[in-house]
């Protein structure tokens, strides 16, 4: 895998030479209706000028809250053409949170879509912004309608240098208050390149979007759009839907597409053998680690596609390791990307070699240039050149990346080191099993005991007595949980990983519930 021989460009010119290079085609598959990259290049470039008028500057953050639809893409086209940084926030987030973003990134402005909008606006109450929306339903005071964005002449390009802001995106905040990552243009355009170069094959140009594009997983598709080698079209929706995601690739007869775990293990639950899907040659996962028993029974249940996970954190603009088109390593998240040094490291800073369990760390363009005016964090995160990314994992004497699990979800059990991730993966394997996560309890024998959340498929009858007596049998008996709780659903965050957090203070308030 090679990457293009271009040096790095500002997202803005980018866009233009995609034009350039293809033409006016259709594009953009939303809904039924069909836009051409034309027509979005020509919608952009007003918006950019719209946006300068409502006085967004070169440097200016613009925070997107947005359901997935063609306007999302054309925002951050408009705001790159004017210089300006997209600061992408998930429309899950509670108003609160959508207030810590606004004040925290000095936003001048906001853009959302009508669901949103009350969200939005009362998150944004008081603060010197202005709020952008579609205003279909209805028009409330002081919001700028979409349509008057594109109501002028198009906006000359303003370029910006590769290590000017192209986007903050805020971390999850599972550990207190969400950072923002600032991206430069330079890393976002070194991440699109080896993106685009790791999903490269030729002839295979459709693919189905369901991920959210306000998260770092679905910046980095659109910004891999940016160095597509031939025309293509995508397929996006609105938001995930298992049934709506089969009947879209059968329908269009599309041939990739981008999931998470989470939707992986959604999908299994539909009738897949009853639909042709046998047009779906490649799926990438990404965004959290994937059972090796998950992505076996998709392959398995459509015949033909290949899954292939890769590796990335909104630090590293959201891409650090691929599958290398020539070769796959199941159970690995791939090779380091061309320019992206990856090692693994101990705590007390040494290099491990291959097979060695340690924190991962990473160097490379498409690192961020630090946190959101936090000198401090930055400089705990990003040591010698070195990212530390908080996960942990090895690299096999070829060179395969392989994640274990996040560094502050391990359990330490009788002075044993336990992956949560070794645990659900057992848990997954039991054919009634359709949703695991494990998280550790305070224990004042053992410091820490292993309790495992399990999701059972329809009209399952195993227990959680036969459930620990299974996992006894395929892990070490320092490994294996000793409680079982069977829940309706795995709670997931806002970017689809398990929230073991919320699973955490479930514990906390059920011991609390016992003691009174």
């Amino acid at each position: 895998m090679t990457l293009p021989a271009a040096s790095a460009a500002s997202l803005g010119r980018r866009a233009e030479e995609v034009l350039e290079r293809f033409g006016d085609h259709p594009s953009l598959l939303f809904e039924g209706r069909w836009f051409s990259s034309g027509v979005l290049a020509g919608r952009s470039r007003r918006a950019a000028a719209g946006f300068v008028g409502l006085g967004v500057r070169p440097g200016d953050r613009v925070v997107i809250c947005m359901a997935n639809c063609p306007e999302v893409g054309l925002t951050y086209s408009a705001l790159w053409r004017a210089g300006a940084a997209p600061t992408p926030v998930l429309f899950l987030l509670t108003e609160d949170e959508i207030r810590h973003v606004v004040q925290d990134s000095g936003a001048v402005a906001c853009v959302t879509t009508p669901e949103f909008l009350p969200k939005v606006l009362a998150a944004a109450g008081g603060l010197p912004v202005v709020v952008v929306g579609d205003l279909s339903d209805g028009s409330p005071a002081g919001v700028v309608p979409w349509e008057q964005l594109e109501s002028g002449d198009e906006l000359a390009l303003v370029d910006r240098a590769g290590d000017d802001l192209a986007a903050l995106l805020y971390t999850g905040g599972t550990t207190g208050r969400s950072k923002g990552v600032a991206l430069s243009h330079a890393s976002l355009d070194a991440a699109g390149a080896a993106g685009a170069a790791a999903s490269h094959s030729p002839g295979r140009n459709s693919i189905l979007l369901p991920l959210p594009l306000a998260h770092a997983y679905g910046l980095l598709v659109t910004v891999c759009g940016l160095h597509a080698r031939e025309a293509g079209r995508s397929v996006l929706m609105r938001w995930f839907d298992p049934a709506g995601w089969v009947a879209l690739v059968e329908e269009h007869r599309l041939q990739t597409s981008a999931l998470v775990p989470s939707m992986i293990q959604m999908l299994l639950a539909q009738p897949l053998e009853q639909h042709d899907l046998s047009c779906l040659e490649r799926v990438s996962s990404g965004a959290a680690p994937l059972a090796a028993e998950v992505q076996a029974e998709f392959e398995r249940r459509i015949p033909g596609v290949e899954i292939r996970e890769g590796y990335g954190c909104t630090e590293t603009s959201a891409l650090i390791s691929a599958q290398p088109n020539a070769e796959r390593r199941v159970g690995s998240v791939g090779k380091p990307v061309p320019g992206v040094e990856v090692r693994i490291v101990a705590e007390d800073g040494t290099v491990l070699p291959a097979g060695g369990n340690g924190e991962i760390c990473v160097r490379g363009p498409v690192v961020m240039t630090g946190y959101w005016q936090a000198p401090e964090a930055t400089a705990h995160a990003v040591r010698d050149g070195w990212l530390h990314t908080g996960d942990v994992g090895h690299l096999d004497g070829d060179g395969f990346l392989y994640v274990v699990d996040r560094i502050k979800d391990l359990i330490i059990r009788g002075g044993f080191n336990v992956y949560p991730r070794d645990v659900e993966d057992v848990l997954l394997a039991h054919p009634q099993v359709v949703g695991a996560a494990v998280v550790g309890r305070p224990d004042t024998k053992l410091g820490e005991e292993v309790v495992g959340f399990v999701q059972l498929a329809p009209a399952a009858t195993v227990t959680p007595e036969e459930l620990i007596a299974y996992a006894r049998e395929h892990l070490g008996s320092y490994k294996y949980p000793r409680e079982i709780r069977i829940v309706d659903a795995i709670p997931l965050t806002s970017v689809l990983k398990t929230d073991r957090k919320a699973l955490r203070v479930t514990l906390a308030d059920l011991a609390g519930a016992s003691v009174r």
